[in-house]
């Protein structure tokens, strides 16, 4: 991937690599840190592939452009494109940017844009202003959304204005069987679809079908767990977030999964449920002795686990372990290696051309 901001936007912080480089240094640093002689890798589309990307809005004399922090973070830079956003981002910026700088309303005190885009070529666009968005901006936003065949939403503080809609569709193909899922404006999605297809489909292959349950946590939208739930009888998933666990409820319908029990609690809270140490509201009409779990899987925050739910996997016979941080996955990893051994490590390149990489660990019981 070729970049004329390279070096410049605080993006891409390996710039001076090309991808096969940025990936080679990126996993002998895996290797090196966890003592892998060897391991599965997931790569990234060399270009063009993050599905949701934020960009400031920078103005001046000459009008109106994207704008990204610098490399050193003492300031920002103006941008024009960019190469690691999805094709029809990158198609979409200048379009956006050239039918907005004629409208005042749209133009004035306009703060940052947000884009997401599915597979499916839909995109979804967040505009977000430092003056209160109202009824003559919608009127005017109504006519942009039209003109560039988007869906759009107006922010300014404590208002929020759907101007057609609030989600977008996306279709994954995971060993050439289709998942589609419900993408929501403020909701978390992974930022590589591509990665993100591969991911899922590593996990599917190396854990294999079993007759008893699966219990997640931090579960999201249901983005592994409605794939996952093929090979399990039933699915407890667990996440802190009410818009997640609709959209969850909503994709389990759409990909007509029944055999899943979402329920939003945090891991401490399932804890004190499954324990029977505390009842919750929220749990009246789930039966939670009707499950009989032989995996976790579990896909914390950077932070990674804390030790009381470090200390609850352990009663587990399988761990399927999503870390977006190598740091607190190898803390958490050198507490579990004493019951586990690890049967299957893989790297995903979500985020290429920086020094973040995702990884995959399957742990099962000595």
């Amino acid at each position: 991937m070729t970049c004329e901001y390279f070096g410049i936007c605080g993006s891409c912080t390996l710039h001076d690599k090309n991808y096969e480089e940025q990936l080679s240094y990126k996993v002998e640093t895996i290797k090196e840190e966890f003592g892998l002689d060897s391991l599965d890798v997931i790569t990234s589309k060399a270009s063009h592939f993050r599905a949701r990307a934020e960009f400031r809005i920078y103005h001046d004399d000459e009008g109106i452009s994207y704008a990204m922090n610098t490399l050193e973070r003492k300031g920002l830079v103006k941008i024009q494109n960019c190469s690691i956003v999805s094709e029809n981002i990158a198609k979409l910026m200048p379009k956006l940017l050239e039918a907005i700088l004629p409208n005042p309303m749209l133009k004035q005190r306009l703060f940052s844009v947000e884009f997401l885009s599915s597979q499916k070529e839909e995109l979804l666009v967040t505009l977000i202003y430092h003056k209160k968005v109202d009824e003559i901006w919608e009127k005017e936003a109504q006519k942009l959304a039209q003109k560039l065949d988007i869906d759009l939403i107006g922010r300014s503080r404590g208002v929020k204005i759907v101007v057609t809609k609030e989600y977008i569709d996306e279709t994954l193909m995971i060993a050439d069987q289709p998942y589609h899922y419900r993408l929501y404006d403020t909701g978390f999605t992974q930022p590589n679809s591509g990665v993100n297809e591969k991911m899922i489909g590593w996990v599917k292959e190396k854990i294999g079908k079993s007759a008893l349950d699966l219990l997640e946590l931090y579960c999201g939208s249901g983005n592994f767990t409605i794939p996952l739930s093929f090979h399990f009888r039933f699915v407890l998933a667990t996440e802190i977030s009410k818009r997640s666990i609709q959209t969850a409820r909503e994709n389990c319908i759409v990909n007509h999964v029944t055999n899943i029990e979402f329920i939003r609690l945090s891991s401490e809270e399932l804890v004190q449920a499954l324990n029977k140490e505390r009842e919750f509201r929220r749990l009246v009409d789930i039966n939670l002795d009707k499950f009989s779990f032989d995996t976790i899987f579990v896909d914390p925050p950077r932070v990674g686990l804390d030790t009381d739910t470090l200390n609850f996997i352990k009663e587990f016979k399988h761990i399927i372990y999503i870390s977006c941080n190598p740091q607190t996955l190898k803390r958490d990893l050198d507490i579990l290696k004493t019951d586990f051994e690890v049967s299957n490590f893989a790297v995903f390149d979500q985020f290429s051309y920086t020094y973040h990489i995702e990884c995959g660990v399957i742990l099962n019981k000595k």
